[in-house]
C-alpha cells in the first residue's frame, strides 16, 4: 500500500513537472535573452552573433543581446552557459573550437555533448591555404616541393595553439608528410601581418580572416581546405581538386543551449534561426564576414559535434600536440 502512494504522488509530481514545462515553452520568451560569445568583440564570431540577435529579436518579440566572455579559446564562455539555468535565455554561440576541438586539448568543465542542447547550425566559413607573396608557387603541389626542397626551414603562422588554423596546419602536414614548422601568434591578426612580411611563409586562416588581404594582394591564396568551393571566392579550387585529401576544415557556428532546456524551447529558437537566415539581407550580411549561411535541425548539429570531437582527438593524438 505504501509503495502504492509512493508511485502515486510520483507520477502526480512529474505530471506538474510536465506541464510546467509546456507552459514554459509556450510562454516563451517573456524577457530579454542573451548570446553568449566565445571571443572578444570585433571578430567574425562577435560579428555573426550580432547580426543573428538583431534579426531574431524581432521575431521572438524580446530584446536579444550579445555579451563576450572571451578566454581560454571559448572555454570559459562554454562552462558559463553550460551551468546557466536551462530556461533558454542564456544561450551561446559556439563554433569549432568550443565544440569540437577542445576537448582534445583542454581538461574542460564542461561536456560539449551532454551539457548542451543543440538549437541549431548559423553559418560555415571554409578555411584558405594562403601564402607569403614572396614564395614563388601558384599550386599546393608546388608548396609542397618547394617546402620538400628545404625541409625545416619554412614555418606556418597561427593564431595560437589550439586553434582552427594550428591544426589545420597539422593535418596538411599528416596528410602531405612535409616538415613545417609551427609558429603560434596571439591572434589572427600579428599572424597575418608577419605573412604578409614573410617572416611566416603559410597560414591556414578563415575565409573571413584572409580574404581582405586576398582581395587586396596582400596575399596569394592557393587552396580551400573545405568539401566544395566557396561562394565568396568561386574561383579559388578546393585542396582536394588539387591532390591535397583529407584536409577539410569548416570552421562551423551554432547556438547552443544548456542541457535540460525545454525541447519546446528549442524548437521556438530553432524555427526563427532557421526563418531569419533564410532572408536575402541577413545572408549576404553573414557572407560578408566570410561565412554561408547554413541552417539544421537541432539533431543535426548534436551529431556534428560528435563527429568533430571524435575527429579532432584523432588529429591532436596524431600531432602529437599539447597546449601548455
Amino acid at each position: 500500500m505504501l509503495h502504492f502512494i509512493r508511485r502515486f504522488y510520483a507520477l502526480i509530481f512529474l505530471a506538474y513537472c510536465a506541464l510546467f514545462i509546456e507552459s514554459h515553452a509556450q510562454t516563451f520568451p517573456s524577457k530579454t535573452i542573451t548570446i553568449i560569445v566565445p571571443t572578444a568583440p570585433g571578430g567574425a564570431n562577435d560579428a555573426m552573433a550580432r547580426i543573428i540577435a538583431q534579426s531574431m529579436s524581432p521575431h521572438l518579440g524580446q530584446a536579444v543581446i550579445v555579451e563576450n566572455k572571451a578566454g581560454a579559446n571559448g572555454a570559459i564562455a562554454s562552462e558559463f552557459v553550460a551551468r546557466a539555468t536551462p530556461d533558454g535565455y542564456t544561450i551561446m554561440f559556439g563554433y569549432i573550437a568550443t565544440h569540437g576541438i577542445n576537448p582534445a586539448l583542454q581538461k574542460l568543465k564542461y561536456d560539449p555533448v551532454t551539457d548542451f542542447e543543440p538549437i541549431g547550425l548559423v553559418a560555415n566559413s571554409p578555411t584558405l591555404m594562403v601564402v607569403t607573396n614572396g614564395l614563388n608557387v601558384k599550386t599546393p603541389k608546388e608548396l609542397i616541393a618547394l617546402i620538400n626542397a628545404k625541409p625545416g626551414t619554412m614555418s606556418y603562422a597561427s593564431a595560437g595553439k589550439g586553434t582552427a588554423p594550428h591544426l589545420s596546419g597539422e593535418l596538411f602536414k599528416i596528410s602531405t608528410g612535409v616538415d613545417l614548422i609551427h609558429i603560434p601568434y596571439k591572434g589572427s591578426a600579428p599572424a597575418v601581418v608577419d605573412t604578409i612580411g614573410g617572416t611566416t611563409q603559410v597560414m591556414f586562416p578563415s575565409l573571413f580572416t584572409a580574404y581582405p588581404q586576398v582581395k587586396a594582394g596582400k596575399l596569394k591564396a592557393l587552396g580551400i581546405a573545405g568539401e566544395k568551393r566557396s561562394s565568396v571566392m568561386p574561383e579559388v579550387p578546393t585542396l582536394t581538386e588539387q591532390g591535397v585529401s583529407n584536409v577539410n576544415v569548416n570552421q562551423w557556428y551554432g547556438l547552443f543551449a544548456p542541457a535540460k532546456t525545454p525541447r519546446g524551447v528549442i524548437d521556438r529558437l530553432n524555427k526563427e534561426l532557421n526563418i531569419v537566415l533564410t532572408d536575402k539581407v541577413i545572408e549576404k550580411k553573414i557572407e560578408d564576414q566570410g561565412a554561408e549561411v547554413e541552417t539544421s535541425t537541432p539533431e543535426h548539429l548534436r551529431n556534428l559535434v560528435q563527429s568533430e570531437v571524435i575527429r579532432w582527438r584523432k588529429v591532436v593524438a596524431a600531432a602529437k600536440i599539447t597546449v601548455d
